[in-house]
């Protein structure tokens, strides 16, 4: 993705003083763009994106300048990263899509494609959307509910269509006859298969047959994986080089090393898109580059922010320490938790005791340090993030050590001198650093563990992520990091503890809990016929897989956006930990 910007590499005296050749290099190398226009500096405060708007303005046009780490994927049913499903925001509609308006960027849903949100029955089991008219692809042809429909079914190929998340496959297919997807060829003479659980009765009208009842259905018709894709564009595997925009912007090059340029589509109709402003006419993003090196474009002036997340953490020091490019940063919690996870099949895990015994012996301003402080951690006392609604304390200060709740739930579990086992962390340092201050803890209080770092490539997969392995290893506490895939306890809460969730391998509900009791409240909060009771019955759930220690919230994390001296329009997106890319402007 490229940035395009300057044969004059002008930047104020105390800057290049301070960042001496490197810096210019790095905005003005071989391969970057020149200037096409003098800075015109986004007066604006710090955090002044976080509930409002940074920098106003109602001016169009010019080239909005982006930097961003490797892509994963273009096609919309194979990326799994946030930053990219910002980025597809610009090229790619969905029937509901998340709202830009400053302090809700998305935190609220709001309708896309589709004339107004889903209207569900059938205890949230149906679900039906209409669309709404004047909407088209970039080669002008009418977007209907069979393209919505088609661009679904490509999850479903497996075998080809690979990255992306899964719950329309999750809710949609049907466990006795699985759909292959839409590039299964049957034998000759057979009917080729369709996604039964998917209507189209007429082109504007697209009716969802659930296999349960899913309240937060509406978040899943907002991931990209459920954009419209036309039948006669699709590629398969190779969609992903050139996806065909529903959105304001089109494709006009994609290269590996330069990155991608998209330029307007003069198919999109302004009057059909409440949501996304497309007020610069061109957008370049350089991809593939380093944290590190993305801050110091932002800083050199040659890139406007960067699609990736916050400022490395080696930056952090720089940008905090100066006032004028303090006012240019957002302080924001990304929706991350760490979270140690204690699951009752390795002793002495089965007792509850010895799991409060440890979440009592926790000093979570020590672990908010060894992260890096304020700036990148805030402790958190409930079992969602700050990003979601809901009443349980997402932050709140520090928890102190209690050693007489130790000693009583040692007593309790029937190890009142303390116990030994193993803590498993991925091997980096940043975690590393985690569990070396919850062992410290541990044998503060003659709880004897043994840190185990495990190859971050697999943790999740096949060590952590596989009840035998954890079983078989002993491992006694799990050091996880967890985010949702969308701002909503069902996605972040229903992973986690769910009981028909556990599986062999890339296991989510790593306490491994599976309670009748405590799956049917997880069904009757899919079930529930408004959000008010939803939300009631996912705070008992948290409740419930917290006050057993089963699970012990540390941190949420936190990040500090940067933006550039340009850029104008800018607001959190709260479900992509970013600046909401459909309303930023250069001018």
């Amino acid at each position: 993705m490229t940035t395009r910007r300057g044969p004059s590499c002008a930047i104020s005296g105390w800057v290049a003083l301070l960042l001496a050749g490197m810096l210019i290099l790095s905005a003005c190398s071989t391969g970057d763009p020149t200037i096409e226009e003098a800075a015109n500096t986004a007066e604006a405060s710090e955090n002044a994106a976080v509930a409002g708007t940074r920098a106003p303005s109602t001016a169009g046009g010019g080239t909005l300048r982006a930097v961003a780490p490797a892509v994963d994927s273009l096609d919309p049913a194979r990326s799994y990263l946030p930053w990219v499903w910002n980025l597809m925001r610009l090229y790619t509609r969905t029937l509901v899509t998340y709202d830009s308006a400053a302090g809700r960027a998305g935190a609220e849903l709001v309708p896309d494609l589709a004339a107004g949100l889903g209207v569900s029955s059938d205890n949230n089991q149906t679900w039906t959307y209409t669309l709404r008219p004047g909407t088209a692809f970039e080669n002008g042809r009418a977007i209907t509910s069979q393209d919505v429909k088609y661009g679904i079914e490509r999850s479903f190929a497996s075998e080809v269509i690979v990255g992306g998340p899964l719950y329309v496959v999750s809710l949609l297919d049907d466990p006795a006859a699985p759909y292959p997807g839409p590039y299964f060829a049957p034998a000759e003479g057979d009917p080729a298969p369709s996604l039964a659980s998917v209507e189209t009765p007429d082109p504007a009208t697209i009716v969802f047959r659930l296999n349960r009842p899913y309240a937060a259905f509406d978040q899943v018709m907002a991931l990209p994986s459920s954009s419209p894709v036309p039948a006669e564009a699709d590629t398969g595997a190779d969609y992903g080089a050139a996806p065909l925009s529903s959105g304001p912007y089109r494709m006009a090059s994609i290269d590996p090393v330069t990155g991608i340029v998209l330029t307007r589509n003069p198919a999109w109709d302004p009057d059909s898109d409440e949501v996304r402003t497309a007020r610069p006419d061109r957008v370049e993003v350089r991809t593939g580059l380093a944290s590190f090196e993305r801050d110091q474009r932002i800083l050199g002036g040659s890139a406007d922010l960067d699609l990736g997340g916050g400022v490395a953490p080696e930056s952090l020091d720089r940008v905090l320490g100066d006032p004028q490019i303090v006012r240019r940063t957002d302080q924001i919690a990304t929706g991350a938790l760490q979270l140690l996870a204690m699951p009752a099949t390795v002793a002495p895990f089965d007792k509850p005791a010895c799991r409060l015994a440890v979440a009592a012996a926790l000093d979570v301003s020590a672990i908010q340090e060894a992260l890096g402080g304020t700036a990148v951690a805030q402790p958190t006392g409930g079992l969602w993030p700050s990003t979601v609604d809901g009443s349980l304390p997402a932050a709140s200060s520090a928890r102190e050590v209690d050693v007489g709740e130790v000693r009583r739930q040692l007593s309790a579990c029937e190890a009142p001198t303390g116990f030994s086992t193993i803590i498993a962390a991925p091997n980096q340092a940043r975690s590393l650093a985690v569990a070396e201050v919850v062992r410290g803890n541990l044998a503060a209080v003659g709880i004897e563990a043994t840190v185990q770092g495990l190859d971050p490539a697999t943790y999740y997969v096949s060590d952590i992520g596989s009840p035998a392995s954890v079983a078989a290893n002993g491992y006694g506490i799990l050091l996880t990091r967890w985010s949702a895939d969308f701002p909503d306890p069902a996605s972040f809460l229903g992973p986690l503890v769910d009981g028909r969730e556990i599986t062999a391998a890339g296991n989510t509900n790593l306490a491994e809990l599976n309670d009748p009791a405590l799956n049917g409240l997880i069904d009757s909060a899919y079930a529930a016929p408004d959000a008010a009771t939803a939300l009631a019955a996912w705070e008992t759930v948290a409740q419930t897989v917290t006050g057993d220690g089963s699970y012990v919230p540390l941190v949420e994390e936190r990040t500090v956006l940067l933006a550039g001296e340009r850029l104008h329009n800018a607001v959190v997106h709260w479900a992509y930990g970013g600046y909401d890319l459909a309303t930023l402007s250069v001018r």
